[in-house]
């Protein structure tokens, strides 16, 4: 049973972000990349998913429109592939094995292979030369946008680590106040002490003078007492 309450790390959320965006890229859901990152960090999806929506998901905002564009990219180049393979092969191709899922390079290769078989035999249907220029343009897209993404992932990098540097520079600042703060309370407190028995010493002074005996001089020149 997954239980873990400590706090997200950077690299938490990074790997969650990357997480989810590869799964938008790839035509998945947010739902399995939760599970996904749960399982490395031995959370929960729930918990994966609440972290996303309250406070990654903000700082990756262009990275979600960038991963979506690709997205519908790259589902528009997989039905082009599909139509132009479909139509070059009078053929049904043969059923893939149960469980299998060819990837989405396995796919462009095939392609790629179909044509070069279709060229080699003048009785098969040849490719125009729309259908060759809107798949190398869809690649081309999804090529760039995959650039744009990675471009967008490192700036965000970097930005995370200068963020990271700031912070620590003001717990520092904060630290060497609270320092100070406390040398200037226990110099008050001395001050206070200080003052305290000056004023003592002071009261202690009058009192004295105030009590002193006086004296006065008689007819034969000697002093007596004069009582207060």
């Amino acid at each position: 049973m997954k239980v873990r309450s400590d706090a997200w790390s950077h690299e938490d959320d990074l790997l969650l972000a990357e997480t989810v965006l590869r799964y938008v890229r790839e035509g998945g859901t947010q739902l399995q990349a939760f599970e996904e990152v749960g399982d490395k960090l031995n959370r929960t999806s729930a918990a994966c998913g609440f972290r996303w929506n309250a406070e990654v998901r903000k700082q990756y905002e262009q990275a979600m429109q960038i991963a979506k564009k690709q997205r519908k990219e790259r589902k528009r180049a997989l039905a082009n592939s599909a139509s132009v393979t479909a139509s070059s092969q009078p053929k049904k191709s043969p059923t893939p094995s149960k469980g299998y899922s060819p990837s989405y390079k396995e796919e462009v290769s095939e392609e790629l292979t179909t044509r070069v078989d279709t060229s080699s035999h003048p009785t098969k249907k040849n490719l125009s030369i729309d259908d060759v220029i809107s798949f190398l343009t869809s690649l081309k897209h999804e090529g760039t946008a995959g650039s744009e993404a990675k471009q967008e992932n490192e700036r965000l990098r970097r930005e995370n680590e200068d963020l990271r540097k700031k912070s620590e520079e003001l717990e520092r600042k904060v630290k060497h106040l609270s320092s100070q703060h406390e040398t200037i309370q226990e110099d008050y407190q001395a001050l206070v002490q200080i003052m305290d028995r000056a004023r003592r010493m002071v009261m202690f002074d009058d009192t004295e003078e105030r009590q002193s005996p006086v004296f006065k001089m008689d007819k034969n020149g000697n002093l007596e007492r004069v009582a207060k």
